[in-house]
């Protein structure tokens, strides 16, 4: 979602069109679920995809005609029956996909954009509505509004007067399934309008203690995925940004009091992979008295088990111990640190889809 919010900047600052798909509705079984998105340029060229094959193919042809008309589509395709070759592996569902021009003149969408990317970095969660009705499309109406909890908005929605009541009440819910929810709101003129609420959550850090191999491979993995990379260690030669141009800050700074330095909340992973054991449970101290949503910590079965009697005695109890995945990591088998680097990120997956 990154790529696209930030080369759909990038084309309106240059006061370039572009038209945008995303599956507001699935069902059976298709490639992509409801919010995924694909940015189609004015060059031809596209940001993103919706599942590839003839799906996708179909959204590209109805975009150059999205790009003529200027007006919305909502396109119904079925992944089965006559769509679809005999001969071509499909996933035999169907979906809804609104395709919608994206204009230089909307203030309301580069506004948007500037707020979604300020969420992303200093954190929160909020929604974007967007209208699915192509008919009340019109120039000079909204049809998409950003909305937070504490009522901050840009944009609203033109005829329904009670959109924000509406929607901030299933606000809670929505972003806690971190999915996008398709609702009937009903219209000042008494008709059910389809809205598209999508939930938009600042990308989760993961801060990495330790900057040896493993670290090296983690940082480019996770980013990949979705997270925002921290990597600390208290050697400057092991800290050092180019050893990792992924991660958004490389810092310097003993482990003696490295919590202190970094704004771990809730959303926060900790990844322990310092360069030894007394490294790591100095790390894994500090780390169990915040309230990281995720504590991760390499090491064989046995070193685990001694940090854990240490730690026992040093007054956690079990509960907090239970907390720590160690050895960290899906079990792979993994050995070499691009495969260990592998295993820990699919954990990191595993933990935030589990909300």
């Amino acid at each position: 979602m990154r790529k696209i919010y930030n080369s759909l900047s990038e084309a309106l600052g240059k006061n370039t069109p572009c038209v945008l798909a995303t599956i507001v509705k699935q069902s059976g079984s298709s490639p992509r679920g409801p919010g995924t998105k694909m940015l189609m340029l004015e060059n031809g060229f596209f940001v993103g995809t919706i599942g590839g094959g003839k799906l996708e193919k179909k959204v590209l042809d109805v975009g150059k005609e999205v790009f003529l008309s200027l007006t919305p589509v909502m396109l119904d395709y079925s992944m089965q029956g006559e769509e679809v070759d005999a001969n071509e592996m499909t996933c035999g569902g169907n979906a809804k996909i609104f395709i919608e021009p994206v204009l230089p003149a909307s203030q309301d969408i580069k506004d948007i954009i500037d707020e979604v990317r300020a969420l992303n970095k200093r954190g929160g969660s909020a929604l974007i509505a967007t209208v699915l009705d192509p008919g009340l499309w019109k120039e000079g109406h909204s049809a998409r509004m950003f909305l937070r909890s504490d009522n901050k908005k840009i944009g609203h929605l033109d005829g329904i007067s009670n959109a924000d009541e509406v929607i901030l009440a299933n606000m809670g819910e929505i972003v806690s399934k971190r999915v996008p929810r398709m609702m009937g709101i009903r219209g000042d003129d008494g008709s059910i309008i389809d809205v598209l609420i999508e939930p938009v959550i600042s990308e989760p850090v993961v801060y990495i203690f330790g900057g040896g191999h493993v670290s090296k491979q983690i940082a480019p993995i996770a980013n990949l995925v979705g997270f925002s990379v921290v990597v600390a260690d208290d050697r400057e030669e092991f800290a050092m940004a180019e050893s990792f141009p992924s991660a958004k800050e490389v810092i310097t700074c003993p482990f003696d009091n490295v919590m202190e330095r970094l704004p771990v909340n809730e959303s926060s992973y900790l990844i322990i992979v310092t360069r030894g054991h007394s490294h790591d449970n100095v790390v894994l101290v500090q780390a169990l008295k915040t309230r990281a949503k995720y504590i991760g910590m390499i090491g064989s079965k046995k070193k685990v088990k001694i940090i854990h009697d240490y730690l026992l005695k040093d007054g956690f109890t079990r509960k907090d111990i239970e907390r720590v995945y160690s050895p960290i990591g899906e079990e792979i088998g993994a050995e070499t640190p691009e495969e260990i680097a592998i295993s820990i990120v699919a954990q990191l997956i595993r933990v935030r889809a589990a909300g």
